[in-house]
């Protein structure tokens, strides 16, 4: 009877050591992923939205806070002098569901399949304005990273994106939809 109580404590013992080693492989693992990947959580990294885009990298990165324009109101002037190219560059789904009125579809990850129609229609010089989601949307940077290396030099980043532009009420298209406000 002891020698079953004996081994039983000690097969307990193992699968806790077995459990224990398996956890911190797995949290290695996680880390080891996480560090890699692009769409990564960082430890360290801007994240105060009052500064502009929240940027989980360090500052070496693609976010370039002088292209920003900080608030809906000045991409609102901008929009209103009909001078600038609003470009979404969210996905095609989210474009449909809405956009800013007027706005150029260029989805991010399909930049390279459109860039070349884009600057058929628009030469370098355009005042192009980039957006996304908000400022935890980095989509908006990146793009504008691509616009620069295809040859444009004019462009921002209104960092507040199309949820803000729309939650102040600006004009917004939908869908098929072509004067909804």
């Amino acid at each position: 009877m002891e020698f079953m109580k004996k081994t039983e404590y000690l097969s307990g013992n193992r699968l806790f050591r077995e459990t224990t080693i398996f956890i911190i492989l797995a949290v290695t693992l996680a880390f080891i992923y996480n560090a890699i990947s692009s769409k990564g959580i960082a430890f360290f990294g801007e994240w105060d939205k009052d500064i502009g885009v929240v940027n989980p990298r360090s500052k070496d990165t693609l976010v370039d806070h002088d292209l920003e324009i900080g608030s809906v109101q000045t991409a609102k002037r901008i929009f209103d002098t009909g001078n600038a190219v609003f470009v979404d560059v969210r996905s095609e789904d989210q474009y449909q569901d809405g956009h800013i009125k007027g706005a150029v579809m260029m989805p991010v990850n399909e930049f390279d399949r459109l860039i070349d129609a884009f600057q058929n229609q628009y030469p370098p010089e355009t005042l192009l304005i980039t957006y996304c989601s908000g400022r935890q949307c980095q989509d908006s940077h990146l793009a504008a990273q691509f616009f620069f290396e295809n040859g444009y030099w004019n462009v921002s980043v209104f960092i507040d994106g199309f949820f803000a532009w729309e939650s102040e009420g600006y004009p917004v298209e939908r869908d098929d939809e072509s004067n909804s406000e």
